[in-house]
């Protein structure tokens, strides 16, 4: 009995033992693998949770040429004013006239809220622009300033400038207030004031004067800046469903978006009366962030530009039947929508004498942008019998684009897309007709919950490499009922980027998304980048995207347990795991994941190299799986750096370490 009672502890003790052993991997460093691209990693941006106006652009006047369909929404108007419509700027011509009210205490002026308030820095400058007139003559002062509508003090105004308006044409005033104090709620306030002789007044306007590049027409600094630090290799934009519109008339029209920013003419935005739990319904486009500006960022960030085109299909989701007339545009009549697209590559690429070349370069860039990509579409789909019955509404008018694009333009990299869904009907359909349609690459989109990203490991190991390349072009980890930035869900969204970057040869592109969200004007959430007026936090699923984009490296290396993929798979503990050498620093950079609940040891043979070494390491861990970087504490949850020293191991360099539970280890080790 004893003995056995001994040999049972005994067995018991090895067991242990054994499941605590360290989880043997290798990494061949010896033959490089597939390139990994340069635009593997990068950004998709879709102004949806206020992203443009109210964010990234820098605009603060909300409504600034009275375009909305309210015409005073986002203005309170005092004294004796008239809307009128036979203003300068043709796509833009309303205006506000402003009269002496004829009473010296009577005043008569406009006020703007700005987007969720007009938010100003202590001893921050802002420029103030207007376009005015003295319609019958003489000349006039505006009495401009920033107010707090709310304060005890006995002066609502902290800062005012004095404008001088004068003479019957129409021109261009600007003066600069300088803020005092912080105020996050403030609002503008002009006055008709000096000689109050009637004017008219058109596109106001209030940029800080530090602005990103500090350009006039700029983008909010600190957002810019943190797109900037992901080091992204590709930016898609303008989106998103705006592409395609909720109807016809609504889609995203490159051709609006350039030229004098005056006279780019306002478009609804989907996204403020999509979801009726969260409406807003003085959410517009004001095109100032345009083609103009996202092609003039790439730049900025040394990426590559990916701009999406509409294929003349509204959005699917709210218009279903594609025979409805009105809804969509007929495949015999896309010719116009197709013009678009070539006059489009000639907007970016094409010579200042050409049309829309010359338009670039009226805009101060005769250089080419150097457009190498286009898509066509968003998330179209086609039907089979079962599902509408309606056929390849999609693909037979990506067929028309791909024929006119190549014809004209053999170089460009052509982007298809298999619809909403990761997998299913509609993607099944799909999939096959973008091969037969020799598009470049396919878009696939997957917002999908934790047990996908966990289960999904190994989703492109199987992908066909004779076909089309993968853009994973929109894709986040939404947990069951928490639909936030929680650091549980970004670390899955870690362990799923293994297998994207393990499959290099078949994966090109891959973006996160939605990319801004404003705290006050949110519609989708989770987001890589919240904000309010004044400030900014950077997600973990943000930190995740930036420690993949800046360690992408340049070729895949082989890494394997038991010489198999490292990808969550059954007997792997919930370690995922890829590995990269980049011949521009020397470096082999390993990435791995635990989604296990416990610490994992792990023994790293880095076959190929020999003898002690130091690797750098980055680890994002964190306790709370449910925690979340935040406005009061952006710094909660963020990569820490340190260093490991590396044995010389029996001939190969070893790696030994235990994975803390529920973390993201990157190491990078110098051959």
């Amino acid at each position: 009995m004893k003995l056995r009672t001994f040999a049972g502890a005994f067995a018991l003790m090895i067991s242990l033992t054994m499941s605590a052993q360290s989880h043997v991997m290798e990494v061949n460093t010896k033959k490089l693998g597939a390139p990994v691209q340069s635009t593997m990693y990068g950004i998709f941006f879709e102004d949806i949770n206020y992203a443009a106006d109210g964010g990234l652009y820098a605009e603060m006047v909300k409504n600034r040429s009275f375009e909305f369909p309210q015409r005073l929404m986002g203005w309170r108007a005092y004294g004796k004013f008239e809307v009128r419509n036979d203003g300068p700027f043709d796509r833009n011509p309303h205006y506000v006239r402003l009269a002496y009210s004829g009473h010296n205490d009577k005043f008569t002026g406009l006020e703007n809220e700005g987007f969720f308030g007009i938010a100003v820095k202590k001893d921050a400058t802002y420029r103030f622009s207007v376009w005015a007139r003295c319609p019958e003559g003489g000349k006039s002062t505006l009495e401009v300033s920033f107010v707090d509508n709310d304060t005890m003090e006995e002066d609502q105004r902290f800062a005012t400038v004095k404008v001088n308006i004068s003479g019957k044409d129409w021109k261009k005033y600007t003066a600069e207030l300088k803020s005092p104090r912080t105020e996050a709620k403030g609002a503008l306030r002009i006055f008709l004031a000096g000689d109050k002789n009637t004017t008219d007044v058109e596109h106001i306007s209030l940029f800080p004067t530090d602005t990103w590049k500090g350009r006039e027409n700029g983008m909010r600094k600190d957002l810019a800046q943190a797109l900037y630090d992901m080091k992204p290799g590709v930016f898609r934009f303008p989106g998103g469903c705006i592409v395609e519109g909720t109807d016809l008339d609504t889609r995203y029209q490159w051709k609006n978006s350039v030229g004098p920013v005056e006279n780019r003419p306002l478009n609804e935005n989907r996204w403020h009366y999509t979801f009726g739990h969260r409406f807003f319904p003085d959410y517009y486009q004001s095109y100032g962030l345009g083609f103009f500006e996202f092609f003039q960022l790439c730049e900025d960030f040394g990426c590559e530009a990916l701009p999406v085109i509409s294929c003349g299909l509204s959005c699917q989701f709210q218009n279903p039947d594609p025979t409805k007339p009105g809804v969509h545009v007929a495949v015999d009549e896309l010719d116009n929508y197709i013009q678009d697209a070539l006059d489009l590559v000639e907007f970016a690429n094409g010579p200042v004498d050409s049309k829309w070349g010359k338009v670039r370069a009226d805009m101060g860039h005769p250089e080419p942008f150097n457009l190498k990509f286009l898509a066509v579409g968003n998330e179209q789909w086609d039907y089979d019998e079962q599902h509408g019955g309606y056929g390849p509404v999609f693909t037979e008018r990506l067929k028309k684009f791909n024929a006119a694009l190549r014809a004209k333009y053999p170089y460009l990299k052509l982007i298809g897309t298999t619809g909403p869904n990761s997998e299913g009907w509609d993607f099944d359909l799909l999939q096959p007709r973008m091969k037969e349609l020799k598009v470049d690459l396919y878009d696939e989109h997957y917002y999908r919950n934790e047990e996908w990203f966990l289960s999904h490991g190994l989703r492109y190991d199987s992908y066909d490499r004779k076909g089309p390349k993968v853009f994973a072009g929109e894709y986040a980890c939404h947990g069951k009922g928490k639909k936030w930035n929680h650091f549980e869900t970004s670390l899955y969204e870690a362990a799923h980027m293994t297998g994207i970057e393990r499959n290099a040869d078949i994966v090109h592109m891959a973006t996160y998304a939605p990319l801004f969200a404003h705290v006050e004007g949110w519609q989708w959430r989770p987001d890589a980048i919240w904000f309010d007026n004044l400030r900014m936090f950077k997600s973990c699923s943000y930190y995740v995207q930036q420690m993949y984009a800046t360690n992408k490296g340049t070729n895949v290396l082989q890494m394997t347990m038991n010489k198999q993929p490292i990808a969550g798979q059954e007997g792997q503990d919930g370690l995922f795991a890829s590995s990269v050498f980049d011949q521009n620093t020397g470096e082999v950079i390993i990435k791995v994941v635990n989604t296990s609940k416990q610490p994992q040891p792990v023994s790293i043979q880095l076959t190929g190299m020999k003898g002690e070494r130091t690797a750098q390491t980055i680890t994002l861990s964190h306790n709370g799986l449910d925690d979340e970087n935040s406005l009061d504490n952006p710094e909660r949850i963020t990569p820490k750096n340190g260093t490991l020293k590396l044995d010389a191991g029996k001939g190969a360099t070893l790696l030994l370490d235990d994975i803390p539970a529920m973390s993201f280890r990157l190491y990078k080790v110098k051959k």
